[in-house]
């Protein structure tokens, strides 16, 4: 037995001690170490659910029908010529290979090309198609566009290839299906090239005969006019007149020329002077024959003036004057004739020209006057006849292009049956399974926790409530908190014993964790309370069912076992549980002595375990008691401290009941119970704001039915004690 515990002496007025409620506490940090707490504290369940999601997936892939999947690989060469002959022989592929693989990929899903092999395959056949739903199709469904699900078409990056897969439950279909697929593409791209190569050639065929007949038509009119023209080509013949024009003005210009220059010297010729006849055209032999008479001159002067007029010499060198004379008259009459000759020749010359090129003149204007419609009847014609002969080349190579059909779009590879099925893919399931099973358990682990309004560590009602936490109860096995009264022989004699008849001695039992747990409250809550005595504590609890009359049971014989006279009093006049606790008798009691004005020393009840403990029970419950309890329990209180250290009192839940009010207010000081993981935080802090309202002096906060699992700070306060005394059960009634 521990040594009694001294309490101040001092009898000082109780202040009431409020420490607030913050209904919105300022957000710590949670540490990860909180998180595996959760975790670990889930652990089972969370187990328990993966094991369910991942056999439930084997269960399902095992029992859903295996799917197989099939590939061709399609090769594109962007290089290929479309055609052998002509323009498509020679073009160039233009850069768009993203555009035109899309293109085909489209192509390939298109009604055209499928329908061919789905007919083939009986494909969208009840019987035949494990997709589709077993109903008979109407003929507006056979005519609508078809669409195989099962079919998926894809190209690996930066490739010129295309992968056709197609899914069946049937691998041989599947592969079967996939390579139709294919050949229908291949051929279908054929047809529609075909297709409009022999389009064109229908379309130059049908307007070649118009073409035919207008070139004819040009030809003939262009023929017409140059038998107008009486000409072959008009403008060879535009060409030699204009060079024939350009010589004769040449000449022309010429000839007026010397005329001109002959007309001049005519007319010096007309005047008679020697020097005219000279400088004409003629004057070269005047000029020998003017030279030949100056030397005879000049020979008869020497001879005359050496010999007489009779001397041969000097008759002779007459005579040769006088020829030279004449010679010379001679010579100028015939210059001047010939120079009138020549200016007559000159001047007709002249006139001739002028004439021939007047009429060359005339007959170039003529032929330059029709030589544009010339022209334009010329080009026509040869227009229509080059578009008739590119109209003609072009159906001859429409015609070999249309045949040909090229190897552009070819299959690299053919499907064949996959031996393994692609779906259900079972390793990929259960892992699936798995890691999502695990987030989901998870999340919801860390969500319970987070949206968890209850209270379960003294941390989290320090900040929430800002009040201290007294103490924490263990949650016990229920044959270890329960108290059953063995009646002896003797009247009014009791044995505190357990449920199964084991004696209660603690050298036969030792000490448990929940009576340890009680004891450590006693301390706490009286020696936390230097500065003034407590003689009255008042046990309560924001709801019922939150062990509030264990507590207060528990705590009163703790405090008597320290050998200090103790009164427990249950003021729980609606729902009495002291009795049951202890087997006392319920019909006489507190409620006896309200109502009939009787002393209530008359109604202790004493164990004979427990000496230094008295116990006034509720009594029947009665609401008349309950409404006079209120006002008798200080006059109760006044008498009962002269004989008692300690008094506890088991009141009513705080909340929707007006007598716990008054009985606050009474006391020295007032513990709220609340039963951990369960009771709503709003509803002790609605109960702490009532008790400030009514200045009650709040001690602390009781937790009640504290298990390892509610909070990782609880981990090591059980570990202490070794796994007999981890119990875990619900929490009593009151």
């Amino acid at each position: 037995m521990s040594e009694p515990m001294s309490l101040p002496a001092a009898n000082q007025p109780v202040q009431p001690t409020w420490y607030g409620y913050d209904a919105e506490p300022e957000r710590a940090a949670v540490p990860l170490a909180h998180y595996l707490w959760i975790l670990r504290r889930h652990r089972w369940k969370i187990l328990v659910f993966i094991f369910g999601c991942v056999a439930a997936t084997i269960v399902v892939s095992a029992r859903l029908t295996p799917i197989y999947e099939s590939t061709v690989t399609v090769d594109i060469d962007r290089q290929m010529p479309s055609g052998v002959v002509g323009q498509d022989a020679t073009r160039m592929p233009a850069n768009d290979s993203d555009q035109f693989l899309a293109t085909q990929i489209k192509l390939i899903q298109s009604d055209s090309v499928l329908r061919p092999v789905v007919r083939q395959y009986h494909l969208l056949d009840p019987a035949q198609d494990a997709f589709h739903k077993a109903t008979a199709r109407s003929q507006a469904e056979e005519d609508a566009p078809v669409k195989l699900r099962q079919l998926k078409v894809s190209r690996p990056p930066n490739t010129y290839l295309l992968l056709i897969n197609y899914r069946s439950p049937d691998p041989r279909l599947a592969a079967d299906v996939a390579n139709g697929i294919a050949n229908s593409y291949v051929e279908h791209t054929y047809n529609i090239r075909f297709r409009s190569s022999a389009s064109v050639a229908s379309f130059m065929e049908k307007q070649i005969e118009e073409l035919k007949a207008k070139m004819e038509r040009s030809s003939a009119a262009l023929a017409q006019f140059e038998r107008e023209l009486n000409v072959i080509n008009p403008e060879e013949k535009t060409s030699i007149l204009s060079s024939r024009l350009l010589q004769l003005n040449t000449e022309y210009t010429n000839a007026q020329t010397d005329r001109v220059r002959k007309e001049s010297a005519w007319k010096s010729v007309q005047s008679g002077t020697l020097e005219a006849a000279q400088v004409s055209t003629q004057g070269e032999d005047l000029k020998t024959l003017s030279q030949k008479l100056d030397d005879a001159q000049q020979k008869f002067a020497d001879v005359k003036t050496h010999y007489g007029p009779n001397h041969p010499e000097y008759h002779k060198a007459a005579v040769q004057v006088e020829e030279i004379e004449r010679q010379l008259r001679d010579s100028r009459e015939n210059a001047a004739l010939r120079v009138e000759v020549e200016y007559r020749e000159a001047l007709n010359r002249e006139a001739l020209l002028r004439k021939a090129v007047a009429e060359t003149k005339a007959e170039s204007d003529r032929i330059n006057a029709r030589s544009f419609e010339y022209q334009a009847l010329k080009r026509e014609a040869d227009a229509d006849k080059t578009l008739y002969e590119e109209l003609v080349r072009r159906i001859k190579e429409a015609g070999i292009n249309a045949g040909f059909q090229n190897s552009s779009i070819r299959i690299a590879d053919p499907a064949r049956a996959a031996n393994n099925p692609v779906f259900p893919n079972l390793k990929l399931n259960v892992i699936l399974a798995f890691l999502f099973s695990t987030l989901l358990a998870a999340g919801v682990a860390v969500a319970s926790d987070v949206l968890d309004k209850s209270i379960r560590d003294p941390e989290q009602i320090a900040s929430l409530f800002k009040i201290e936490v007294m103490g924490s109860l263990p949650q016990v096995k229920s044959w270890r908190r329960r108290l059953a009264v063995a009646r002896t022989n003797e009247p009014g004699i009791t044995a505190l014993t357990r449920s199964d008849g084991s004696e209660p001695d603690d050298r036969k039992r030792g000490v448990t964790g929940f009576e340890e747990a009680v004891r450590t409250l006693r301390n706490s809550i009286l020696l936390g309370t230097f500065d003034r005595r407590l003689r009255s504590l008042m046990i309560t609890s924001a709801a019922p069912a939150e062990g509030k009359t264990t507590t207060a049971v528990h705590l009163a014989i703790a405090h008597s076992q320290q050998k200090h006279k103790t009164l427990l009093i249950d003021c729980d006049m609606r729902r009495p549980g002291v009795h049951s606790k202890l087997g006392i008798n319920p019909e006489s009691g507190l409620a006896a002595a309200l109502q009939n004005g009787l002393q209530w020393h008359e109604k202790l009840v004493k164990l004979a375990e427990l000496p230094d403990l008295d116990i006034l029970p509720a009594g029947l419950s009665s609401r008349r008691a309950a409404d006079l309890i209120g006002a008798c329990l200080p006059r109760i209180l006044e008498e009962a401290f002269a004989s008692y250290d300690l008094i506890v009192i088991d009141a009513p839940p705080m909340l929707g009941f007006p007598e716990p009010l008054q009985m606050a207010a009474a006391v020295d000081g007032v513990v709220v119970v609340a039963l951990a993981g369960q009771t709503n935080r709003n509803a002790v802090g609605s109960a702490l704001t009532t008790l400030q309202r009514v200045r009650a002096s709040v001690v602390g906060l009781v937790l009640n039915a504290v298990t390892r699992d509610l909070s990782d700070s609880y981990h090591y306060y059980y570990g202490y004690y070794g796994k007999n005394y981890r119990y875990y059960t619900g929490a009593d009634n009151n």
